[in-house]
């Protein structure tokens, strides 16, 4: 089973910029899909971008063109640019990752990090 653990988070202002990584280890991490979700006060958690083993993306339509989801399989790393950042932005992001095995698809949650834009 793969442990993650999210890093990056921040307070920024409107238009600004942040990084967030999540650092898997357990498991083989080239075997897994991975994804970033968010999660807003009294909301239910979205999906925010994901990436699957062999580098094909995905993107929320609040986010395209803003953020970007990248992979390092030699550092166990999944890496959310987030470009040009929005006060609705603000959420608590959380790192999943999913692998199927003997038919049932299996996916592993992170801590999560709080992202705050605001001025």
């Amino acid at each position: 089973q793969v442990q993650l653990v999210e890093s990056g988070g921040g307070l920024v202002q409107p238009g600004g910029s942040l990084r967030l990584s999540c650092a898997a280890s357990g498991s083989d991490f080239r075997l897994y899909a991975m994804g970033w979700y968010r999660q807003a006060p009294g909301k239910q958690r979205d999906m925010v971008a994901s990436i699957t083993r062999g580098d094909s993306t995905n993107y929320a339509d609040s986010v395209k063109g803003r953020f970007t989801i990248s992979r390092d399989n030699a550092k166990n790393t999944v890496y959310l640019q987030m470009n040009s950042l929005k006060p609705e932005d603000t959420a608590v992001y959380y790192c999943n990752a999913g692998i199927y095995s003997g038919g049932v698809y299996y996916t592993n949650w992170g801590q999560g990090t709080q992202v705050t834009v605001s001025s």
